[in-house]
């Protein structure tokens, strides 16, 4: 018997090795593999697995293995400004009236110092940093939510994980805003026509929003994502803010919330994000948090490419996909997004034959816009065969295809547009000259929570330089303007051309002439 006990253990010990040795877990994989990526704060997702393994809810326990098997790439990232030295420039938006006088600081700060870039000082990775405790928290009151609330029971649990589930909006500090923003509207449903309209419920909680927290300029120079408590002192955001204040608070009452957003206005500067909320019916109504509600929500700008953030790893993303070149465009390394452009605008594919020969370590292409004086990339394609197809651009904008090389974006091919009918016009320099009489140029403006362009008069006695593209902006000298306009003599025709005042911000729009007028 003793020689059947010592054979039985024997076995026993050999199985637990050969399981050990071929790295068996009883975890799905993906949720293994975040686990040894999670390094000294394993043990803390793990209480978290145990938790709901020990509560025997299923639902719970295959939410928190989606949340903990996506949260790679998930982070709180603190931005800073520096000089050209590498010396920190301490921005604090709250000491200056207006963004004007914040814009006239910087300038003085430049001329000291040189040109200021953001980029970031920290990041704090969730699967390294978030606590059990938190993440717990996060869930019961999802499901809480999700569960008793009468509009919530329309929501399908795929779009709970998408939607309501996710405990953070972007890269902001992570703080436990459930159980706050779940008690601050308990109670909405018994003065809604409707309890288990959804969009009804965002709406009431949407105009509370409003009540309290509002877009101001000054925040576009505070590039660190602010976290419940300080938009709550504050009362002021960008757009990243306002959309995710209203994620907290629609997401803690069981509605499916997330942000679209555009990576790059195509015909004026900067970018912009707002809100989306799934329906009853699966679809997707876009509002603005603290801004517009569901319904009564339209894009200000004209859009090229529109994404949408998910919490859930996209692999079809570019960053997933087997490619030459390790390094992408910043905003095209995500993990966690979509493609929606389709949903709000229409679209054509955008084929570009590449006539110049393609370098060997190249074998993505991108398309870029023209965004506050420099072209930024919108969108990715495989090359092949020096043709790269580009899906569901936006129509009547202005591209231009490029590489990436050297972490730099680099023109290879005329600017093309894009018109409605998906036709597609190549703009080069031709043999021909002419003379050009410019009246106007464009100026930014502020379109409610971002940035527009507004067309105006030449200032008589400004002085204006204008350029036109030929495998890069080409300098047709300066020229002072008069009261009846702008002339430019010897002017190449078929380009596409920039005209920028003297001691501009460059926030001048891209043109054609079409019969001598500007387009």
């Amino acid at each position: 018997m003793k020689r059947i006990i010592l054979h039985y253990i024997f076995v026993i010990s050999l199985v637990a090795l050969v399981i050990s040795c071929s790295g068996f877990s009883k975890y799905p994989p993906d949720v293994a593999d975040a686990l040894k990526n999670a390094r000294d704060n394993r043990a803390e997702l793990e209480k978290v697995i145990k938790h709901f393994e020990t509560s025997g809810d299923s639902l719970m326990l295959e939410a928190a293995y989606y949340l903990i098997s996506n949260m790679e790439g998930h982070s709180y990232a603190v931005i800073a400004y520096f000089d050209t030295s590498g010396n920190e420039v301490e921005i604090n938006v709250n000491a200056y009236p207006d963004f004007k006088s914040m814009l006239a600081y910087l300038d003085t700060v430049e001329s000291e110092r040189g040109e200021i870039e953001y980029e970031k000082k920290e990041v704090f990775d969730d699967l390294e940093n978030i606590k059990a405790d938190f993440l717990i928290n996060q869930i019961e009151y999802a499901f809480k939510a999700w569960r008793e609330l009468p509009w919530a029971k329309t929501v399908t649990f795929e779009n709970f994980k998408e939607y309501i589930l996710p405990y953070r909006g972007s890269n902001e500090p992570l703080e436990p805003w459930r159980e706050y923003f779940f008690e601050k509207y308990h109670g909405i449903d018994t003065i809604m026509t409707d309890p288990y309209d959804l969009i009804e419920a965002a709406k009431i909680i949407n105009k509370d929003v409003r009540s309290y927290f509002r877009f101001n300029e000054r925040y576009y120079l505070h590039p660190t994502d602010q976290g419940l408590s300080e938009m709550v002192e504050s009362g002021l955001g960008r757009c990243e803010d306002m959309t995710n204040l209203a994620i907290y608070a629609m997401r803690a009452n069981g509605l499916a919330v997330t942000s679209d957003y555009t990576p790059y206005w195509a015909n004026t500067g900067n970018n912009h994000a707002w809100n989306a909320i799934a329906d009853a019916e699966g679809n997707v109504v876009p509002f603005m948090g603290a801004e517009a509600d569901p319904g009564d929500y339209k894009l200000h700008n004209k859009a090229a490419k529109v994404y949408r953030k998910m919490f859930g790893k996209q692999k079809d993303n570019l960053i997933f996909q087997k490619r030459k070149q390790e390094k992408v465009p910043r905003w095209l390394a995500g993990k966690s997004y979509i493609d929606v452009t389709s949903d709000y605008v229409d679209v054509c594919d955008v084929t570009v034959n590449f006539e110049k020969e393609m370098p060997d370590s190249v074998d993505i292409a991108y398309l870029c816009v023209f965004n506050s004086g420099k072209w930024q990339p919108i969108h990715w394609g495989k090359i092949e065969d020096n043709f790269t197809v580009f899906a569901d651009m936006g129509v009547d904008v202005m591209y231009l295809p490029a590489l990436y090389l050297n972490q730099e974006i680099v023109p290879y091919g005329p600017p093309v547009l894009l018109d409605g009918n998906c036709a597609i016009t190549e703009f080069r320099k031709s043999s021909e000259n002419i003379d050009a009489n410019l009246a106007h140029t464009t100026l930014r403006t502020l379109e409610v929570s971002t940035d527009g362009v507004r067309k105006t008069k030449i200032k008589e006695d400004e002085q204006y330089e204008l350029f036109y593209w030929d495998s890069g902006w080409q300098s047709l000298g300066k020229s002072r303007a008069t009261n009846s306009g702008l002339e430019f003599d010897d002017v190449p025709a078929g380009c596409l051309y920039w005209m920028v005042a003297d001691e501009s911000d460059e926030e001048e729009r891209i043109f054609t002439l079409h019969k001598g007028r500007q387009v």
